[in-house]
């Protein structure tokens, strides 16, 4: 008897504005060398939860929105924040030295 695992997905552990935010700085910190790693954690939080309704208050079509969150996606920087702002999120940083 084989076993058939499923593909793991973080959209589906994704429960709340707070593992969201964490989900994110995970990201964020682990995006040294990776320019689309911050991009692409917001599709997986966009995916999370209602694309069609998330596409709408950034103003963009939900395919547009899909694609330019996307693995290939290569968004501006005015769509990653306006993405963030409808996710009730916002991008800060901070001194560390």
């Amino acid at each position: 008897m084989t076993e058939t695992y499923a593909r793991f997905d973080a959209a589906n552990y994704l429960g709340d504005i707070d593992d969201v935010a964490g989900y994110l700085r995970i990201a964020l910190e682990e995006s040294h060398d990776d320019p689309t790693a911050v991009p692409r954690a917001l599709g997986v939080i966009a995916r999370s939860g209602n694309m069609s309704e998330l596409a709408r208050r950034v103003g963009m079509s939900r395919d547009g929105l899909y694609k330019a969150l996307s693995d290939q996606g290569n968004p501006t920087w005015t769509t990653v924040l306006k993405v963030s702002e409808a996710l009730g999120l916002r991008l800060s940083f901070e001194a560390v030295a």
